[in-house]
């Protein structure tokens, strides 16, 4: 299996949909080098299965709800299953993951590997991220480096050296979290559980009139309850990540549909006017429109 250009597919909650893998093998290797521009921003989005991110060159900047990490080289973090995360780059970074399905570790879900063991791991609430330092886990940091190389070199025998080496972070993992564990302490916390609701919403309706009183109903929440939820996990107001994933569609519009108008996709993004759009496009991505689509059409 070879090395893989990273490229978000999402459904309208920001679910991934691209599969990492094969069904007989569920992981992929990613590699891919980020600058701090907005279009190479890596949008808030979850997938089922776990993810390894490291560090090869440069900084990058990384939030889950509630946290936000500072990597610089060859560090990595582990991200848990279903959990949301979002990624720039600070202010460049060239970034290796493995992302890969529980099963690879487990085989059956009745296993002991999985009952015992993964299964617990991946629903303990405190277990959102984790990271692996340079100065106190080289031991797993090799782990992953020798799988990442495995795959992505697609050495003889890899699917070995893969979940050997995956196996060994995962138990890493579950020690370093065992006490929580045997608490008993399973499930997302409050905060995830609104937080996803309430993200759900915008990215289903962003096309319409929609106000902060709508997006907190759609969590059973007051106003300033929502307000406070979206400071406290993602540091944003929910009427700016509307505003934001507003100007991030817009931007996909006018790439994938070229014979639309400005005003035409200001419509669909839910912009009131065509002026409106462009002044907070240019906001976000310092140019027009126009200039986003003749500079990414012509390739420069």
């Amino acid at each position: 299996m070879a090395i893989q250009k990273c490229g978000l597919n999402l459904n309208r909650i920001y679910k991934e949909l691209q599969p990492h893998g094969t069904f007989h093998f569920p992981c992929a290797a990613y590699s891919e080098t980020y600058s701090d521009k907005q279009e190479q921003v890596i949008p808030w989005h979850w997938h089922e299965e776990l993810e390894i991110a490291y560090i090869k060159e440069g900084k990058i900047k990384l939030q889950i709800p509630g946290k936000t990490y500072f990597l610089e080289k060859g560090e990595c973090i582990i991200i848990n299953s279903n959990m949301l995360h979002y990624a720039a780059a600070a202010p460049w970074c060239e970034l290796q993951s493995l992302v890969f399905h529980p099963t690879l570790i487990t085989g059956s879900s009745d296993s002991v590997f999985s009952t015992k063991y993964l299964l617990p791991l991946i629903s303990q609430t405190s277990f959102q991220g984790y990271m692996l330092k340079t100065n106190g886990n080289k031991t797993e940091l090799d782990n992953f480096i020798n799988a990442f190389e495995a795959l992505a070199y697609d050495t003889p025998g890899f699917e070995f050296v893969v979940r050997e080496n995956l196996s060994k972070i995962c138990y890493f993992l579950y020690l370093q979290f065992r006490n929580e564990i045997s608490s008993g302490e399973t499930g997302l916390n409050q905060d995830n559980i609104r937080i996803r609701k309430m993200i759900d919403y915008i990215h289903n309706n962003y096309s319409d009139n929609i106000v902060l009183s709508d997006i907190a109903r759609s969590a059973d929440i007051g106003e300033r309850e929502s307000l406070r939820c979206f400071q406290r996990t993602i540091q944003i107001s929910p009427m700016q990540y509307l505003l934001k994933y507003r100007i991030m569609q817009g931007a996909d519009f006018l790439l994938k549909n070229p014979s639309k108008s400005i005003s035409e996709i200001a419509g669909l993004c839910g912009f009131d006017s065509p002026s409106n759009f462009s002044k907070m496009f240019k906001r976000f991505y310092n140019c027009s429109p126009r200039e986003y689509k003749s500079l990414h059409t012509h390739g420069e």
